[in-house]
């Protein structure tokens, strides 16, 4: 086989799994193919979704973050604090109340300031990106531990909830949100110009500077950017509960790397997309639900992901083996 087909089947190999996946499950079971599971599918990686972009945007320059699950909490604790409480500013004796759009905003906005946190402690103190963000999740946790005080917010309202339990044309507003930003995020990487210093530098960070490419910049754009995806499905796990939870997105950031990792990125960075995240989320959650119907047990759940996650890895390290060998 020539080396074009390798690649064209490397590329492929996501969507021969969940073709293979689908077809599997839906012998199986026969309540598999219904539309209200595969709509249930849909709405539920839709938060994984959403942190799995801006993981794979973090990937692809060679980094990590493991402070997406403790940004979505602390963002979702934020808008339904605001929006429930609003802010008091005691050194000018004024309360500022939030609409749920505002609220939104501002947990959007938290969750950029904290991502782009996450890039200054890469970039000025050249932190590596575990740490930095290792600390970052522990930061996040506390953060919001003490803005709620341990206790969920609740009762938020119909309007905020709207965006997490609402529908539209028969279909979730958390599909429509996460398929929107899977729209955005693809011309981002691909069309754009960032979209292309991403690329260079995971795919070669040296040389990347020497052709003119503002590495920190690029890094400083990409967690912020992370930030902002953690914060929009922080925004949508609350809405979809009615209450911010200060424990939600523990273990999240597992799923998603595992989403990034299954869909074809280079743990090395430089290579993969935006579509093959996609397809890494609809494996995991098809793989999740398919167990679900068949009464398969949690524990083993997370057993089979372990394993799917590893053969996902392996067979990256060897194809990066074999291209460095021709």
């Amino acid at each position: 086989m020539n080396t074009g087909a390798k690649d064209l089947l490397k590329r492929l190999q996501p969507l021969v799994a969940l073709i293979v996946l689908v077809v599997a499950l839906a012998l199986l079971s026969d309540r598999f193919l219904t539309f209200a599971n595969e709509r249930n599918i849909l709405l539920q990686i839709s938060v994984n979704l959403c942190l799995s972009i801006g993981m794979t945007l973090v990937i692809l320059t060679g980094g990590i973050d493991l402070s997406v699950g403790a940004m979505l909490a602390l963002a979702g604790a934020a808008a339904a604090g605001l929006l429930k409480n609003g802010l008091t500013l005691k050194a000018l004796g004024v309360l500022l109340q939030f609409t749920p759009f505002g609220a939104m905003v501002a947990g959007v906005a938290a969750g950029f300031a904290l991502g782009l946190f996450n890039g200054v402690a890469i970039t000025r103190f050249n932190l590596p990106p575990f740490v930095a963000t290792l600390g970052m999740l522990s930061i996040g946790r506390g953060l919001t531990m003490l803005w709620t005080g341990g206790f969920p917010i609740t009762d938020l309202g119909a309007q905020f909830g709207f965006i997490g339990a609402g529908f539209w044309l028969d279909v979730p507003m958390a599909v429509w949100i996460s398929a929107a930003l899977v729209a955005i995020f693809y011309v981002v990487s691909q069309r754009t110009t960032l979209g292309r210093y991403i690329y260079a530098v995971g795919g070669n960070e040296r040389a990347a500077a020497y052709s003119g490419v503002n590495v920190d910049r690029v890094k400083l754009w990409v967690y912020a950017l992370c930030g902002a995806l953690a914060g929009v499905a922080g925004l949508i796990v609350t809405a979809r509960l009615d209450a911010a939870d200060p424990n939600a997105g523990l273990g999240y950031e597992l799923d998603s790397i595992a989403a990034v990792v299954i869909g074809g990125i280079s743990l090395s960075g430089g290579r993969g997309s935006i579509f093959g995240t996609v397809l890494g989320c609809l494996i995991i959650g098809v793989l999740n639900n398919g167990l679900f119907l068949l009464d398969v047990s949690p524990f083993w759940q997370q057993v089979v992901k372990g394993f799917v996650i590893i053969a996902a890895v392996a067979l990256d390290k060897m194809g990066a083996q074999g291209k460095a060998s021709h």
